[in-house]
């Protein structure tokens, strides 16, 4: 079996499936400010094990679901602004990070087609690319020439990048080459769809997997792939992707290994107040079991909003937008930090899709970092995000500083990195 029992079973127990919504009356007639308090006294009074899972009726369920339907109101949306800002300068306090690093999106070959990506190619097709050995070398020498502290590694599911017939060897190759090319920068790579794929084309248990990678230099894994957790999301926007179930088994199994995990959700198209709050508590089921088990868990959570402009038509047409909503995902970066809570300190928009000016606003909204320098983007920029391709330094720092805070450079688990750092 590629996933274990155990990762499978407990993955079964942590997923929240999506809640039928509140009536309108009863969304409407409770004050916000005691939907944020019963929040906030779930989390600070919550044992383990009472956090909403499958069963149900657990504190923070309810509240949830009512606070993801709220903020229409201009009052509203400011006090939950508020309380989102309050709670994240009591978390992390006032400084603004960022890390130094380089994208290396390998290929965009890929064997799947999920409605929304506009990124993946078949071989031999218009736009199609898969960059060669001396052409990774030479980014990541560049990168660690530039300062940079991080790689970032994903791609398409290339059935063709194997190495003697093996997903995994050709991975752990990548691996190597890297730490030989820029040795001692933090190799950030493989989502959990990346890491299964790697597994079921070899048909070694992921475990197996994760070890070798690990061996390989493998850091951190980025949590990109989970779009949002929710089946009946999942069906429309990639059903040939890995289920919820199987995101979050994959996740323990990361995690288990001794390996930190970032935490997405992919906001702004389909998806209804039920299936984020569905996603969000599944994503503190996953954190709070991280931390009994003892186990690194998630180092930020990024939210990710669907940017339509090059997508498939199909979807494309049925979500109405090309760019995202600004105000709507500046709300559910709000919604997301008071429902994350204190499990999960780090925040971060992402200024490719937003763009600087949002990002930066969403500082405002209960964030506390601005993302990496990334030097160069293609997953998001061919889908016809309008943020750009790369930031420097500089630039993310004097984003920082126009809102009067102060800002450092942090390494990718956010510690402070060694001779380089960065105070403004």
């Amino acid at each position: 079996m590629t996933l274990a029992a155990w990762a499978w079973d407990t993955a079964a127990a942590l997923l929240v499936p999506p809640p039928p919504a509140p009536p309108e009356r009863s969304r409407a007639d409770r004050p916000l400010a005691d939907l944020i308090g019963a929040i906030s006294a779930a989390h600070s009074g919550g044992a383990p094990g009472r956090w909403p899972s499958a069963d149900g009726g657990l504190p923070l369920l309810e509240p949830a679901i009512a606070l993801l339907a709220r903020g229409d109101d201009p009052h509203e949306r400011e006090e939950l602004r508020r309380a989102a800002d309050s709670l994240r300068r009591e978390l992390v306090g006032d400084t603004v990070t960022y890390v130094l690093n380089r994208n290396l999106n390998v290929s965009n070959h890929c064997s799947k087609h999920c409605s929304f990506c506009a990124f993946r190619r078949d071989p031999g097709e218009p736009g199609a690319y898969w960059l060669q050995r001396p052409e990774i070398l030479r980014r990541a020498a560049e990168a660690r020439a530039l300062g940079a502290t991080e790689l970032c590694v994903q791609g398409g599911l290339n059935a063709a990048a194997t190495r003697n017939g093996s997903r995994t060897a050709y991975a752990e190759q990548l691996l190597h080459d890297l730490a030989q090319a820029a040795p001692g920068l933090h190799l950030h790579a493989f989502s959990p769809q990346e890491l299964l794929f790697l597994a079921e084309g070899d048909g070694l248990p992921l475990a197996a997997v994760i070890g070798r990678l690990k061996a390989a230099g493998l850091a951190s894994v980025p949590g990109t792939a989970a779009e949002v957790l929710s089946e009946r999301v999942r069906r429309i926007l990639c059903p040939e992707k890995l289920s919820a179930r199987a995101w979050c088994a994959v996740i323990l199994e990361v995690q288990a290994a001794g390996l930190a995990s970032t935490a997405t959700l992919m906001a702004g198209h389909i998806e209804a107040p039920a299936d984020r709050v569905a996603h969000l508590l599944t994503l503190l089921n996953l954190q709070l079991h991280a931390r009994r088990q003892g186990w690194p868990g998630f180092s930020e959570f990024v939210l990710l909003p669907f940017v339509g402009q090059a997508a498939p038509a199909p979807l494309r047409q049925r979500v109405g937008r090309d760019q995202p909503e600004l105000e709507a995902m500046l709300l559910l970066t709000a919604q997301a930090r008071l429902l994350l809570g204190a499990a999960v300190p780090n925040h971060q928009p992402s200024w490719v899709k937003l763009t600087l000016a949002g990002a930066t606003e969403a500082l405002r909204w209960g964030c506390n970092d601005l993302g990496g320098t990334l030097m160069e983007e293609h997953i998001t920029t061919m889908a016809g995000a309008r943020g750009g391709t790369c930031q420097s330094a500089d630039t993310l720092a004097a984003a920082a500083r126009s809102l009067g805070r102060p800002v450092r450079q942090r390494t990718t688990l956010y510690g402070v990195p060694e001779c380089r750092e960065r105070v403004a």
